[in-house]
């Protein structure tokens, strides 16, 4: 009965909303005259992404902001895999109204009914449920199977009741990506200025602008279009020209506020453009220094700025200025003179220039530089000389590689610059830290009719020094973490992403960058680790393992991978175990009950062949696959006895022993099977079934792994690595794991008790700045190509860490 208010809902509401306009999907919904139209692909991706993206959380801290967020407050009352589109406007009294729209058929209010109030109302030519929630209400209705609400009841009306179709809203809509985290359309009157350049307002520059956002941890990365109709938007003054390599950030120097770069292929047509938009007469002034240049624009610094033109005819350029070669000085080889026009730029250039005083120049390769004095231009000869410009930052190329080296307008920002912009949207003086967003970018890149639109907004690296160890990011799930988070391969970057449980038993999967792909909720926990096959052994990789109840497979996108998720009514005791003997993707999964073993190939169908019926007791380990000298054996193991078997499931070994046997698995050391008894001896068996027993220092708590070469066991504060023994300090140990990266074996343990990762050579020595934080076990791996290894454990009790040795 939790949701029964939900069914009488659709029961009172899907007839009395039939409507003559046949509003059948989400799009009729959207409003054409809101200021903002938020796309929401996946509602749970897009809370998550954004609550760990540094930037947004930054934002937290304004008031502008949490109006907003504030208002949205209802999506945490939703729970839906459907595509959301919520409209927000200001009405007359500049109040922020919102609507939204979404798919009935898994759209749910998970509604609390000690804290929420609930009744129907009826509108005009509308039923609809009013519903109040911690003091703030929204009324919703439903039409075709889709639930549209809102929090003003005369807006909600018009929705259901406009004839009029949004089509040229619906066709900007329709080319936002639908993997997006979320996208958003806004139209000119919503923004003050996306420019440093006040002048440069956003309701003179375009109609509207609408972009994809994809959210990690550290970046917001923006792709989208914009669009004007005529030449009153600034945007057109481009109409007819081509964009150029944008080249400024040469000559910015990296301590400048940030650059405005503005290119063309030909400047008449650019200059007949700007004299339109600017209402004035094309040929009343005719200056030849502009003639050959094909990109001009202008460097920041705190108290003035600094105009560039770059000409591909200096000569033809310095002829314009023949009038100009008043020298004032030679600094460091190059000449600073005199100009007589101070005004020239911001009057032929406006609105893209702001420089009033332009009274000094220089000239550096095809650039001539302008300034209002020769400190500036100095500063500027400097740093080019110096290689310390913008273009020489390793900040600067990491979001130049973002982005198009071809625009019509390209604009860099530094942190104080950020912080203005985004003060003055927000109508705020707040003092946000964007001290680590060195180099934040947009551009637009114009073609044909419209124009493209590219920003990133990207926390810089700190400087990485030699043996040291940097964390990447730190994501927060939905809930505390179940399990250990794992590498898992990504056959599309051939790099490594991390997939972790939550104790809700959703399953997430991340990108190494700390963006989460998906969510999936499963029923159960996932046993041990999570294997990778190639179901179609088409280079596609799928994720396949076990809970207590299913075996699954998911491809890349979350999505189950027919005939899978496969149900089993007996539980399922040990993780899923795959094998691939001949390395031909023929995977054999095998799936534990107790003491019966089910083995299926990769497409879900039994094997047939396998002759192995049942173990005496339940196996107290997964099954194994070891080969030895090129022959194949599988391992099930019990508490008393060691079944070592061919492919078919035959007996190969017969050991015989009346030995204990511990929960660790069985390994391949120096040829023989190895593994522990329960009161910590080592056990080993020769391929001819003899076994013996070693006495050792671990107790009944034990682990015991090896490669062929390298045997690693571990006890209490014990940890043995070959012929060394480590005394840790008291505490409570991770189980060691033994990693083989590049022909170099790795050991970790993490110690819970004092929340410290350690890590280990062959040689039993710590690696240089362990221990690092932590309170699980890791994985270990080269997640991004780049040489260095990353590794993953847990961090608090929500969230995951992920760290890089450099």
């Amino acid at each position: 009965m939790k949701h029964a208010w939900y069914s009488l809902l659709l029961i009172t509401l899907l007839f009395s909303c039939e409507s003559s306009t046949k509003k059948n999907t989400i799009e009729y919904f959207i409003y054409s005259d809101a200021d903002f139209i938020l796309t929401i692909n996946n509602l749970e991706n897009f809370k998550s992404n954004t609550s760990n993206n540094h930037f947004i959380e930054t934002l937290s801290n304004t008031t502008g902001y949490n109006n907003i967020t504030k208002k949205l407050d209802f999506l945490n009352q939703i729970n839906s895999q459907q595509r959301i589109y919520i409209n927000l406007f200001k009405d007359k009294k500049d109040s922020l109204q919102y609507s939204f729209a979404t798919q009935l058929n898994d759209s749910i209010f998970t509604l609390d009914s000690l804290k929420t109030k609930r009744e129907i109302v009826q509108l005009k030519g509308l039923s609809a449920e009013k519903l109040t929630i911690d003091n703030q209400t929204i009324y919703v209705s439903t039409q075709a199977n889709i639930l549209v609400g809102s929090n003003n009841t005369s807006h909600l009306e018009d929705l259901f009741s406009s004839n009029t179709e949004n089509v040229s809203i619906k066709k900007i809509i329709a080319t936002q990506d639908e993997t997006a985290t979320f996208s958003l359309f806004t139209n000119n009157n919503s923004l003050k200025s996306i420019f440093k350049n006040e002048a440069l307002t956003f309701k003179n520059f375009t109609e509207y602008l609408t972009f994809d956002t994809e959210v990690s941890q550290n970046n917001l990365i923006l792709s989208g279009i914009t669009k004007a109709k005529d030449s009153t938007s600034l945007i057109n003054v481009f109409k007819n020209t081509l964009p150029q390599d944008n080249q400024l950030a040469q000559f910015a120097p990296s301590n400048s506020d940030g650059f405005l770069s503005v290119t063309f292929n030909d400047y008449n047509v650019f200059k007949k453009n700007l004299s339109t938009f600017n209402k004035v007469d094309n040929t009343a002034v005719n200056n030849t220094l502009f003639e050959n240049i094909i990109e001009f624009g202008e460097i920041y610094s705190d108290t003035t700025s600094a105009v560039v033109l770059h000409s591909i005819d200096l000569i033809g350029t310095q002829e314009a200025l023949l009038s100009e070669q008043e020298r004032i000085e030679n600094f460091r080889g190059v000449s600073i003179y005199n100009f007589s026009k101070p005004t020239l730029f911001l009057n032929e250039l406006k609105p893209f220039i702001t420089l009033k005083n332009a009274t000094n120049y220089c000239i550096i390769n095809q650039f001539l530089i302008f300034a209002s004095n020769t400190e500036t231009l100095e500063n500027i000869i400097v740093n080019f000389q110096n290689q310390t410009t913008l273009s020489d930052r390793s900040y600067y190329k990491e979001v130049k590689k973002g982005l198009s080296s071809q625009s019509s307008i390209l604009q860099v920002l530094n942190p104080t610059s950020l912080r203005q912009l985004v003060n003055t949207n927000l109508n705020t003086t707040s003092d946000l830290n964007f001290d680590n967003y060195k180099s934040s970018a947009l551009q637009f890149i114009y073609d044909t009719n419209f124009a493209h639109f590219n920003a990133i907004i990207k926390q810089s690296k700190t400087k990485v020094y030699d043996n040291s160890i940097t964390e990447l990011f730190n994501i927060k799930l939905d809930n505390d973490v179940l399990n250990n988070p794992q590498f898992v391969k990504s056959h599309l970057t051939k790099q490594q992403n991390i997939i972790v449980q939550d104790i809700t038993n959703k399953l997430y999967l991340i990108t190494n960058d700390g963006k989460i792909l998906w969510k999936k909720q499963l029923n159960g926990p996932v046993l041990g680790e999570i294997k990778q096959i190639d179901m179609y052994k088409n280079g596609r990789l799928q994720l396949a393992f076990v809970t207590p109840t299913r075996l699954y497979v998911l491809d890349r996108n979350g999505n189950e991978v027919k005939p899978f998720p496969m149900s089993f009514s007996d539980k399922i005791t040990q993780p899923l175990s795959v094998f691939d003997y001949d390395k031909r993707k023929n995977y054999r999964l095998f799936v534990t009950q107790g003491k019966n073993v089910l083995l299926y190939d990769g497409r879900g169908k039994k094997v047939k062949g396998f002759n192995f019926k049942a173990a005496k007791e339940a196996l107290n380990t997964q099954p194994q696959h070891l080969r030895i000298k090129n022959k194949d054996y599988l391992i099930f193991k019990t508490d008393t006895q060691l079944y070592i078997l061919d492919r078919r499931g035959k007996t190969r070994v017969s050991p015989k022993t009346d030995l204990t046997f511990s929960d660790q698995p069985v390994s391949n050391y120096n040829l023989d099977f190895i593994t522990t008894t329960a009161d910590g001896k080592i056990a080993t068996i020769t391929q001819k079934g003899i076994v013996s027993t070693t006495a050792s220092n671990l107790s009944e708590n034990n682990t015991i792994t090896s490669t062929t070469k390298t045997l690693l066991s571990q006890s209490n504060n014990l940890l043995n690595i070959k012929d060394h023994t480590l005394e840790l300090d008291f505490g409570s140990y991770t189980p060691a794991k033994l990693f083989l990266i590049n022909d170099k074996i790795y050991i970790s343990t993490t110690d819970r008790q004092t929340q410290k990762v350690l890590l280990y050579d062959s040689n039993a020595k710590l690696q240089d700045n362990f221990p690092v934080y932590g309170t699980s076990a890791i994985d270990l791996d080269n997640i991004d190509n780049d040489s260095k290894l990353e590794f993953v454990t847990k961090g608090e009790r929500n969230s995951i860490l992920v760290y890089k040795i450099n």
